[in-house]
């Protein structure tokens, strides 16, 4: 493996440092505005066990299990897309592709129509994600195989298909439509320690898998036949690659909801700054991803905006719009 270059890895550290700047950031605006020196003096005070008051509590209670989430989420729908794009060999591919999306969305939507206790909406969202994949899994195979092709379409089916019953179930209960339409549209503001703490584990080891097998997806972009022939158990590795990204993506949405283009636009940043490398693209995803996602709910909840969901969508779509006029002229 070639080293990274000294122009890389500096890229590298500045975007380390965004990624704490922007944690900074985000902890310190709000209603109650506070300034970095006091988020750093709070966070350190939070670290060694002192007593916290005043705006401590803001802190380490309200902001931070609100922006740590925040970083989580975006990490893991970015490595689970470029994932997804590496074995699928399709820029269009995101964590979703498989209809974990659209599970989630139905598991979440019955919770809420039905009128289940908050904590337990979450789990009703992972389980129903969790089932769609499975069910997309065994519709696309072939014996052993899993064609990419027949996923891809597969899973367009089912989430087609789990969409049509969460919108009968919306329409027969529009009292929650409202708490439905937040859910589709992501929300990181009822994230709290527990919900961090239930989401991390998914995605630190969906994630941690896909990064390892950076080496192979490398030699999966070759083709099918020649990756064989350079001893990469290819089946294998696409359902690996399926089940740890829909695990990890499944956790996710459950508990922040539907978040759409972090997952499909911060790979392809990645690739055209650092290069398309398997091994460097995923963790650069992850601290981009993980960025980008705390910025974009910064602004949502202090504009009029509201949903962290339409200002991804706001700020991917003219985005990817750029990139498709780009390779088109290219």
């Amino acid at each position: 493996m070639a080293r990274p270059g000294p122009r890389r890895l500096g890229r590298t550290a500045a975007l380390v440092v965004l990624l704490l700047a922007v944690i900074v950031l985000a902890v310190g605006l709000g209603s109650v505005t506070i300034a970095p020196g006091e988020v750093l003096g709070a966070l350190w005070r939070g670290l060694s066990r002192a007593e916290l008051a005043g705006n401590d509590v803001i802190v380490w209670q309200i902001r931070l299990p609100r922006v740590v989430m925040g970083v989580v989420v975006g990490a893991c729908l970015a490595v689970c897309g470029g994932a997804f794009q590496g074995v699928f060999r399709n820029p269009l591919a995101d964590p979703y592709l498989l209809g974990v999306a659209s599970g989630a969305g139905l598991g979440a939507t019955v919770g809420i129509v039905a009128g289940w206790p908050r904590g337990s909406i979450p789990l009703a969202a992972l389980a129903a994600a969790l089932v769609a994949v499975s069910v997309t899994l065994g519709l696309a195979r072939e014996g052993r195989r899993f064609p990419p092709t027949r996923l891809i379409l597969a899973g367009v089916v089912v989430g087609s298909v789990l969409s049509a019953f969460s919108t009968f179930l919306i329409l027969r209960g529009e009292d929650r439509a409202r708490e439905v339409l937040a859910y589709t549209l992501g929300d990181l503001g009822f994230s709290g320690w527990r919900d961090v703490g239930t989401v991390l584990p998914y995605a630190a080891v969906g994630c941690g898998v896909l990064i390892a097998l950076g080496r192979a997806l490398d030699t999966l972009q070759l083709g099918d036949l020649t990756a064989r022939s350079l001893g990469v158990p290819v089946e294998r590795l696409r359902l690996l690659v399926v089940i740890a990204a829909s695990i990890a993506t499944a956790a996710a949405v459950a508990y922040v909801g539907i978040i759409g283009f972090v997952g499909l636009i911060v790979p392809h940043v990645v690739r055209l700054a650092w290069g398309a490398n398997h091994r460097v693209l995923l963790p650069v995803s992850a601290l981009l991803g993980g960025a980008l996602l705390v910025l974009a709910d910064l602004l949502a909840r202090t504009t009029l905006l509201s949903q962290v969901g339409v200002v991804t969508t706001l700020l991917g779509g003219p985005f990817f719009l750029w990139l498709l006029r780009r390779e088109r002229h290219e």
